[in-house]
């Protein structure tokens, strides 16, 4: 096995155990969209599963937003073949949220209504647990999206608990860089293909990515020291509200 073939299976491992993502008995639905993230995270989280003494289920689902990318049958076979239990669900999502009547972002409201679509979906096949394939590059373009067009100093965390505990969300590629994580999906022959949006490559998110991108060409340790600042918070030093 190559050297970044295993950073990567060691890098999940370690926001595995760093965050307490997956204990014992776990249900947990992956969000599948057919892209490269998710689908190299449901390889990943099959595989370990299968070396690992602790033990988990997982349910792939994918919710084809309308676009006609021809994506679900490749991942009903692909699904079929890791014999995994799955589920799919056809929407006019995606239409809807580019169409003419829709008066707010496009990727916010296909991203809301899929996550309810998720949600709803865990709660019917009792998943306790939402595993989605946002990596270390999301989270950081996040934090500057969140404090550039929103005000405020958030980002995606690697667990979250919902509705007082009931489902948490987890992102076990959150220390896996994008690129690595094409790489992995390339060299395993993952069948990722295209959403078909066409909002894709025209979004706040994408003039994040080519900012990040151009900054790092400067500095290769520019998207590190991101990543670190958001456990490396320094209270004395930032502004309350009665400063703002």
């Amino acid at each position: 096995m190559a050297y970044w073939e295993k950073e990567i299976r060691s890098l999940m491992g370690k926001a595995i155990h760093r965050y307490g993502l997956i204990q014992e008995g776990d249900r947990i639905l992956v969000g599948v969209s057919g892209g490269k993230d998710s689908l190299s995270l449901l390889h990943l989280l099959h595989e370990r599963s299968k070396r690992v003494p602790t033990h988990y289920e997982l349910m792939p689902v994918y919710i084809d937003l309308g676009f006609d990318s021809g994506q679900a049958e490749i991942l009903k076979r692909f699904f079929e073949m890791k014999g995994l239990a799955y589920h799919m669900e056809f929407t006019d999502i995606g239409i809807r949220a580019n169409s003419s009547e829709n008066r707010e972002n496009p990727c916010f409201l296909c991203s809301w209504e899929r996550r309810k679509r998720l949600f709803h979906l865990a709660h019917r096949f009792k998943c306790n647990k939402i595993a989605l394939g946002h990596h270390k590059d999301d989270i950081i373009e996040t934090l500057l999206l969140n404090i550039f067009y929103s005000g405020e100093i958030s980002t995606m965390v690697p667990m979250q608990s919902l509705f007082k505990g009931k489902i948490t969300l987890i992102r076990p590629l959150a220390l896996l860089e994008e690129k690595k994580i094409g790489k992995f999906a390339r060299e395993t022959g993952l069948p990722f293909g295209s959403s078909g949006c066409p909002s894709s490559g025209k979004t706040k998110r994408k003039v994040i990515k080519d900012l990040i991108e151009v900054l790092s060409k400067k500095d290769r340790r520019l998207k590190g020291n991101i990543f670190r600042a958001l456990s490396n918070i320094k209270l004395d030093y930032t502004l309350s509200k009665k400063c703002s």
